[in-house]
C-alpha cells in the first residue's frame, strides 16, 4: 500500500467514525444497520480490518451517504474563495471549486422586473437565492412573488423568470449553475 492510498484509507476510516459519532449511534446501532457485527465495524473504524468494497457500500448505504463521499481526498490545501468584483453591473462572484459548475453571486439589483412575457427565460437547472436588503420581484411562469429582506426563494428554473428591484434597490445572494449564471449575471442593469 502507497502512502497516499493509507492516508485514504485512514480518512476513510475517521470519516465513518466520524459520521456514526455525528448521527449519535454506538457502534451497535451502526453495526445493525449495516448488517456487520459491532466487532469488525470496531476492527474497520481502527484500521485492524481492510475495509471490502460490500462493506463500504453497506457503510455508507447506513450512514446516508455514497461512496463517493466517503473516499473523496481534498483536491486542495486552499479552502478560502476569493471573489471577483464587477462594479459596473453592482455584482461579486464566487467560483465554487467543489460545485464545478456553481456560482454563488452577491448582485444590488435596480431594474425593474420586465413586463413581457416574452423577457422571462427558462434553462436547465435551478436557482436559490436570498433577499439581504430591499424586496425582490420574482416573476415564476405567471405568478408575482415579492420575496423579503431575510426571505429566500428556490425554484426550478424550467419554469420561465426573471426578477427585478421592488420600490427600490435590493441586494441579494444567489447560487447559480451554468446556465442561470450565464443568464442571470451577465445582462447590464
Amino acid at each position: 500500500m502507497t502512502q497516499e492510498d493509507g492516508e485514504v484509507d485512514a480518512l476513510v476510516r475517521k470519516r465513518i467514525k466520524g459520521l456514526r459519532a455525528a448521527m449519535g449511534w454506538s457502534l451497535d446501532e451502526l453495526a445493525a444497520r449495516c448488517y456487520l457485527s459491532p466487532s469488525t465495524l470496531s476492527r474497520i473504524e481502527t484500521g485492524h480490518r481492510r475495509i471490502s468494497l460490500d462493506q463500504l457500500t453497506a457503510i455508507a448505504r447506513a450512514l446516508g451517504t455514497t461512496l463517493d463521499q466517503l473516499v473523496e481526498t481534498p483536491t486542495h490545501d486552499d479552502v478560502v474563495i476569493r471573489p471577483r468584483h464587477d462594479d459596473a453591473r453592482g455584482v461579486t462572484m464566487w467560483t465554487l471549486s467543489s460545485e464545478p459548475g456553481k456560482t454563488v453571486a452577491k448582485m444590488r439589483i435596480t431594474r425593474p422586473a420586465p413586463a413581457k412575457p416574452a423577457d422571462l427565460k427558462a434553462h436547465p437547472g435551478w436557482d436559490w437565492l436570498t433577499v439581504l436588503s430591499g424586496t425582490l420581484v420574482l416573476l415564476l411562469g405567471d405568478r408575482r412573488i415579492l420575496v423579503e429582506a431575510g426571505q429566500a426563494a428556490e425554484f426550478s428554473t424550467m419554469i420561465p423568470h426573471a426578477f427585478g428591484a421592488h420600490g427600490g434597490p435590493a441586494e441579494i445572494i444567489g447560487i447559480f449553475d451554468h446556465d442561470g449564471h450565464r443568464t442571470h449575471l451577465h445582462p447590464t442593469d
